[in-house]
């Protein structure tokens, strides 16, 4: 596909995601993320404990955030949304005041194969892309039940200048996705945006 068609489609895509984020951000509530939200059983728990939070799940799987709807709305919660979106646009497409203090990763894809790791979610770009629009002292909660990535992650974590390793942080709510409960384990790192120097 010529590149210039390819850029259409991206910006298309941006404007879309950008019309659909600007009027759920006219909120003063701090913001938590939570990327590829599956069916919403986590982050509409979550959002439910801390009603002082908006919350946004998105996926890129129409069906998961048809059920993610459901739950929130059958427990009547007003600060929640879903959005069908891939996270690097819907970042590019937050609003330039907008920041995010909270990012839940839980069980994302671990692409296993060597030749996919590129696909992973958590990677050094997507790092600084997240610490641009990452509120001071936000926190990164990483979980997975795959080895070989969570060593990937915590890697890149350690290794990026905007983003330390929390040793003494603690998981602030504890509910098991549908991923962790056909896990046989889980390791779990929390990671705190660096202060701007």
């Amino acid at each position: 596909m010529p590149l210039e068609i390819v850029q259409a489609i991206t910006e298309s895509r941006l404007a879309d995601i950008r019309a659909r984020v600007e009027p759920l951000l006219k909120t003063d509530l701090p913001i938590t993320l939570e990327v590829g939200s599956g069916h919403g059983h986590f982050l509409t728990a979550y959002a439910q404990a801390h009603p002082g939070r908006f919350c946004i799940g998105i996926d890129l799987l129409p069906d998961r955030l048809a059920r993610s709807a459901r739950k929130s709305e059958r427990a009547a919660l007003t600060n929640i949304a879903w959005l069908r979106a891939d996270v690097r646009l819907f970042l590019e497409a937050l609003p330039a005041d907008a920041r995010i203090d909270e990012i839940f990763i839980l069980f994302s894809d671990p692409w296993p194969k060597r030749r996919h790791w590129k696909n992973r979610v958590l990677q050094p770009e997507f790092l600084t892309q997240l610490a641009a629009r990452a509120g001071d002292d936000a926190r990164l909660y990483f979980r997975t039940d795959h080895a070989p990535y969570f060593s990937q992650a915590h890697d890149f974590i350690e290794a990026h200048p905007e983003w330390t390793i929390s040793a003494d942080g603690f998981w602030p709510f504890e509910l098991a996705t549908v991923f962790q409960q056909r896990a046989d384990g889980h390791q779990s790192l929390i990671a705190r945006r660096a202060a701007a120097v």
